[in-house]
């Protein structure tokens, strides 16, 4: 299957549904050579229209879903992410916010990887602050069920990707992997929050997300280059709600917060960003404070526990200023390790 998808791509063709998704199987199962996954890869990215289609991505999520290790869970769960690759050193907005999202009562199956494009990836944030961060699928539906809230190391519960891992090295350019990472999460979220590098991905990976089952969630890029809900600048965002779709634009000041600048968000090694993770979930306000708060509250809001993003920011800050946000981060690092 691989090789004829390879001559359809280079006659600028797209693959149906069914195409793809045969040929991630391929991929994860070890039937095709290095010299073709580097060849489809490449074709892939290149192709004449700006990034893969709909139909693409689906079908290549929903295959590497397939075959990675399964986390079950009898709650509703959410997942707080980016792609990665905005180059901005920030801190580890989605890993603090998680603790603030779970301890007002959203359970967050997070999922993801050492850096990147970074110095901190959010399972090196997690690792910093104490988290045994190899759990088993038992372990993190245990985690998932008593405490809400997990971590799924990427490394782990993604083996077949040993197959691409060296190419996508040598390559060196952005390949479908990239936009692939945040949709493979292996507990099937409900609810996202997907930040994306580039605002051209936020209308298509909408359509993905529902498509792979996600009732509720909000795609989103910052005018300034952050895969986050900016504190610095506009954000531009699409909103999931059971099959149907809006779109606009947050401001930080529309929520009564000073606008900061992108540095101001600069974070730094994985045990510096876990201090100031720690210093956020203790109340420390300022700039990084502000971008947390407003992630974790939109994320409330999507996940309906509040009425709009500002209602969820005051249900984000009274889990800090209460004490539960940072309990829920010693209740995780506990747990975990016993």
């Amino acid at each position: 299957m691989i090789a004829e998808a390879i001559r359809k791509i280079v006659a600028k063709g797209d693959l149906t549904y069914d195409e793809a998704y045969a040929v991630m199987n391929e991929i994860m199962n070890g039937e095709t050579s290095q010299v073709q996954n580097a060849a489809y890869l490449a074709a892939l990215s290149t192709k004449s229209t700006r990034t893969e289609t709909i139909d693409e991505i689906t079908a290549s999520a929903r295959a590497m879903r397939e075959h990675a290790l399964p986390v079950s869970h009898s709650r509703e769960v959410m997942e707080i992410v980016g792609t990665g690759g905005d180059h901005a050193g920030s801190i580890n907005v989605s890993t603090t916010s998680a603790f603030i999202v779970s301890a007002a009562g959203v359970p967050v199956a997070k999922h993801g990887n050492r850096a990147a494009s970074s110095r901190s990836g959010a399972a090196d944030c997690l690792e910093a602050l104490g988290v045994n961060i190899r759990l088993s699928p038992e372990k993190c539906t245990e985690l998932l069920d008593t405490i809400g809230i997990c971590f799924m190391f990427a490394q782990e519960y993604h083996s077949s990707m040993k197959y691409v891992g060296s190419i996508r090295k040598e390559l060196g350019i952005r390949t479908v992997f990239n936009i692939l990472g945040p949709l493979t999460n292996p507990a099937n979220p409900e609810m996202m929050m997907l930040g994306v590098y580039d605002s051209y991905l936020i209308e298509p990976l909408s359509r993905v997300l529902t498509k792979l089952g996600v009732r509720r969630g909000m795609i989103f890029h910052g005018e300034d280059g952050l895969d986050e809900i900016s504190a610095s600048a506009p954000t531009s965002f699409s909103e999931i709600r059971d099959g149907w779709y809006r779109t606009g634009v947050l401001k930080p000041e529309d929520f009564g917060m000073v606008r900061c600048e992108k540095s101001d968000i600069v974070g730094g090694s994985p045990e510096e960003n876990a201090a100031i993770a720690r210093d956020i979930l203790k109340g420390v306000k300022g700039p990084k404070y502000n971008i947390v708060i407003l992630n974790a509250g939109a994320s409330l809001y999507t996940a309906g526990k509040a009425d709009s993003i500002r209602e969820g920011i005051q249900l984000a800050e009274a889990q800090v200023e209460s004490g539960a946000a940072y309990r829920k981060l010693e209740e995780f690092v506990e747990a975990s390790n016993r």
